[in-house]
């Protein structure tokens, strides 16, 4: 059914964030129609505005100023009216000089010295200036850490995927979300795809019944290889780990966790639900660096026994595949654009609004991330999505131990797991005490 005259626009929003389908954000009105298409139930899409609405003036810090820290603070800056940066912070000179020139050049915004911070202690000096809203771009490693600083500095906040790289972060993480909730603080994740019209749409359908109920779900992200950095002769070991951090277990978290926690979280989100269990291999075979693999497969199972097949690889010159697919008693689904019934007939196909000439209109899910968090703060319409994102980062962390150990690893074994990774001292830029050692499967340390 609809909304009723009784329930409200908030109540709905927090009932929606809580199944995880976090994408109306600021929506005015939903669409509330009863559809004929294969006897479904009514459809609630949310309607997403393109730009979030005047209010008051938001100041913006950015901690992390690499590619996705400066590419994330342009779209802040794209979210809507009086929107700025005034502060960034990052453990290299270098990326504050990068991303105060982009900012500049691009964007005419201008950062004095003593708004640019250097080292580890950076995110703390920039907590002290009055930004409203942090930007979390950091390597996954310092997510937790620099989340709970944010929270008791009363900071709304951005942070990017994933938001820890082993269980002990992701409980924290989760939390620190508690702890957001109760202090009236929005907080947005990088799960752009939650905020993009096309999953919202077909999701609607999902839940009106159009593939019936789902009983199995396939996940991918395949691609060519990332990137590596070659270890300078003027760089510590510390240094080289940083710059070098998507191959560095204890810092991205494996790419399962740091790049296929996009696909996982589809299923996540479209079941309303985590897995309980996993079996997974996986292998290094093509890494030049550090310590990942280059390759998982992993054998999720939710409740009532349906299966998520997850398959991620960084390999060049392989066959390429990023997406997700459910399959439902009634049709299946790619997630994000059509819906067929069980013989391949399209029931649903998603079409992007058109503008005033008749074009097509594609909302950028990296800009509807911020459109979402401006516009959340600016109405009081309070959205906290982090505990939602670390549960899926647990699940990403799941098949990842599961693949590394070969043995079954359940939720229950994550959730009391005390498996905390990287150094065990203070972090300095000297050497550091991790070992690229591989894990092999029937000997590697349990989850």
């Amino acid at each position: 059914m609809g909304l009723s005259a009784k329930t409200s626009r908030r109540k709905f929003l927090g009932n929606t964030a809580a199944i995880g389908a976090i994408g109306a954000i600021g929506a005015g009105q939903l669409i509330r129609a009863c559809s004929s298409e294969n006897k479904t139930g009514p459809v609630e899409a949310p309607v997403m505005p393109d730009r979030a609405p005047e209010g008051i003036p938001l100041k913006a810090g950015v901690v992390g100023c690499g590619g996705r820290g400066t590419g994330a603070a342009f779209n802040f800056l794209n979210a809507g009216p009086d929107l700025s940066i005034t502060a960034v912070a990052d453990i290299f000179q270098d990326r504050i000089d990068e991303i105060r020139k982009k900012l500049k050049d691009e964007k005419g915004v201008t950062l004095d010295d003593a708004s640019c911070f250097t080292g580890f202690d950076a995110y703390k000096r920039l907590l002290e200036t009055d930004v409203d809203v942090v930007i979390l771009a950091t390597p996954p490693y310092f997510r937790p850490e620099h989340f709970q600083a944010c929270v008791e500095a009363r900071k709304h906040v951005f942070m990017e995927k994933p938001v820890a790289v082993d269980p002990v972060g992701a409980r924290s993480v989760m939390a620190a979300s508690k702890q957001a909730e109760a202090a009236g603080l929005t907080v947005i994740t990088g799960t752009q795809r939650r905020h993009q019209r096309d999953y919202n749409h077909v999701l609607a359908r999902i839940k009106a019944g159009m593939i019936g109920e789902i009983v199995a779900s396939n996940v991918y992200w395949n691609q060519s290889k990332l990137w590596h950095r070659e270890k300078q002769s003027a760089w510590t070991e510390m240094e080289f780990m940083l710059r070098d951090w998507v191959n560095w277990i204890w810092l991205s978290g494996d790419h399962i966790v740091e790049q296929h926690i996009h696909n996982i979280d589809v299923s996540n989100w479209f079941l309303g639900k985590v897995p309980v269990e996993a079996v997974g291999v996986g292998s290094r075979q093509r890494r030049l660096t550090g310590d990942c693999y280059d390759n998982f497969s992993v054998d999720f199972v939710y409740d009532q026994k349906v299966h998520m097949h997850s398959m991620c690889r960084q390999i060049n010159d392989c066959a390429n595949n990023v997406s997700e697919h459910l399959r439902g008693t009634k049709g299946y689904t790619n997630c994000a654009s059509t819906i067929w019934d069980p013989e391949g007939n399209p029931l649903y196909t998603y079409e992007d609004p058109v503008d005033e000439n008749g074009e097509s209109t594609v909302n950028n899910g990296y800009d509807q991330e911020h459109v979402d968090l401006v516009t959340a703060i600016r109405t009081g319409e309070q959205i906290v999505e982090a505990e939602e994102t670390a549960r899926t980062n647990l699940t990403a962390i799941m098949g990842r131990q599961a693949a590394y150990t070969g043995k079954n690893i359940t939720w229950d074994d994550m959730m009391g797991s005390g498996l905390k990774l990287g150094p065990a001292g203070p972090l300095t830029l000297g050497p550091v005490d991790v070992r690229a050692l591989i894990p092999v499967p029937g000997s590697a340390p349990e989850a």
